[in-house]
């Protein structure tokens, strides 16, 4: 009888067992989907055409197009966002077609050599409304952490980037010519970029 009794208790340990071990399954499957979700599902942003990337100076200002890269934005997710975006350099625009072909060559961006300025994110941040962005700027062939406060506005399945931040050419190297004393170091670069998922 107690041989039995034993035999019994062991046939209803082992389902319950079982079904620990399954539900133990489950709720880890549940945690992996759960962390999938929240990391790969990062809103992407496509770059629309209309965006605006501006810089100005004490005597000379321009603007720049060919920008093409990666936006994945979440302001409710920092940790998980990421840009990794370049602009075309040889797409400087001062207006003036002289100054451009100044602008393109060796004394000052070198496009030939360096065609392209690109930027990395390290880092997001934000301040009550505003956000922030660390990362390394790529410019002139030399790399320099930078940080770009920008604005975020998104409407459904649009958002608008508005950002600035100062560069000082002589960081990068671009030293111009026996007259770039005239065209001063620093330069504010004004970003605008609508996208839309």
């Amino acid at each position: 009888m107690l041989v039995g009794n034993i035999k019994y208790k062991m046939w209803l340990i082992k389902p319950v067992q079982q079904i620990k071990k399954r539900m133990k399954a489950i709720a880890c499957v549940i945690g992996i989907l759960t962390l999938w979700v929240f990391t790969i599902f990062t809103p992407s942003w496509n770059i629309d055409p209309n965006y605006s990337i501006k810089f100005s100076g004490s005597k000379a200002e321009g603007s720049f197009t060919g920008l093409t890269g990666t936006i994945e934005f979440d302001k409710n997710q920092l940790g998980n966002a990421k840009m990794d975006v370049s602009v075309n350099a040889t797409t400087i625009n001062t207006g003036n077609s002289l100054k451009n072909k100044h602008a393109r060559g060796e004394s000052w961006f070198d496009v030939t050599k360096y065609p392209t300025i690109k930027f990395t994110s390290s880092q997001f941040e934000r301040r009550a409304a505003q956000f922030s962005v660390m990362g390394i700027l790529e410019l002139h062939g030399i790399k320099k952490a930078v940080t770009i406060p920008f604005d975020y506005i998104e409407n459904g399945r649009k958002s608008v980037f508005n950002g600035s931040f100062k560069v000082n050419r002589k960081d990068y190297d671009i030293n111009g010519n026996i007259m770039g004393f005239m065209v001063g170091d620093t330069f504010i670069v004004t970003l605008n970029i609508p996208a839309s998922k």
